[in-house]
């Protein structure tokens, strides 16, 4: 028996290598775009210059608005033009606009989450050709049905009372506003339905504890379009009203160009005091009001 006293042959050793497809992720850096950092910064300067002018023209006296720098930091100011406005009845066309903002939203939240509840959840052709027919309001523009408009109030004797502009206005946000609320009710699981369906809950009781709680941002998105649709209408006051008692904002505005329209620091106060009611509520919802608009109220 003979033994093989020959050495081993070393074992080669085997490279492993990654594949050449397969390459070592490096992490890039965060450049930025400043293209995009640019277009900000002009965008910003449009919006802000104006409103800059705006307060400190508001806060010159008649001389330094017409013969100074509109631009210039005022030296001198003053809130005389601020009481001038308030002195001229503005204080009542605040509260005839608040009472018309308030109003609308609550006739149009109470109609339209109902609406969107049912278009969602009912798969009928009743609803179905009922959703179509709110979202036709949307193509429908006031100035095309102003004339029957104004009929209708006539014959109902709401002619000059703030109903004329409330009623019309909600009528005119209520597409948008069952548009905004099918959207964000469907983002709601449909397990969530099941679930209660299964516990026994009523439709009612599953709009007002599911759907309504889930779609929080959808609603205050919807509060503010409709706020601000009345806040800022012109044509429903100027048509079916006539009376100073029933004058809101936007109508007093136009009024006041034509009583102080030399007094150019007193039209720019009263703009201001316009804006300042609607700004802080757009302050206060800004959150609810973007989560609404992309579309990730129920979520």
């Amino acid at each position: 028996m003979s033994i093989d006293t020959r050495p081993e042959a070393p074992q080669r050793r085997m490279k492993t290598s990654a594949p050449r497809h397969i390459r070592p992720v490096r992490r890039r850096r965060h450049l930025g775009n400043p293209v995009a950092g640019v277009g900000s910064l002009i965008w910003l300067l449009i919006v802000l210059v104006p409103l800059y002018t705006l307060v400190s023209a508001s806060l010159m006296r008649q001389d330094q608005a017409l013969n100074g720098d509109p631009l210039a930091v005022p030296t001198d100011p003053t809130f005389e033009n601020y009481r001038t406005v308030l002195d001229s009845g503005f204080l009542s066309l605040i509260g005839n606009t608040a009472i018309v903002a308030v109003a609308t939203v609550a006739i149009v939240l109470a109609l339209s989450v109902p609406v969107a509840y049912v278009a969602v959840r009912t798969r009928s052709r009743l609803s179905s050709l009922a959703f179509r027919t709110f979202l036709l309001g949307v193509a429908i523009p006031a100035q095309a049905v102003i004339v029957p408009l104004y009929l209708m109030i006539g014959k109902m004797g709401l002619y000059d009372t703030l109903w004329a502009i409330i009623l019309p206005t909600a009528a005119f946000a209520m597409p948008v506003a069952v548009l905004v609320l099918s959207g964000t009710m469907r983002d709601v699981s449909e397990e969530m339905y099941e679930a209660m369906a299964l516990d026994g809950a009523s439709a009612w009781r599953m709009l007002w504890q599911l759907a309504v709680p889930l779609s929080k941002a959808g609603i205050s998105t919807v509060a503010i379009f409709s706020a601000l649709q009345a806040w800022n209408g012109f044509l429903f006051p100027l048509i079916l009203t006539q009376s100073e008692e029933q004058r809101v904002l936007t109508l007093g505005l136009f009024n006041f160009m034509s009583q102080f329209g030399v007094n150019i620091p007193a039209v720019l106060a009263a703009i201001v005091l316009s804006v300042v009611p609607i700004f802080a509520v757009y302050l206060v919802a800004r959150r609810a009001l973007i989560n609404g608009l992309m579309g990730v109220g129920g979520k």
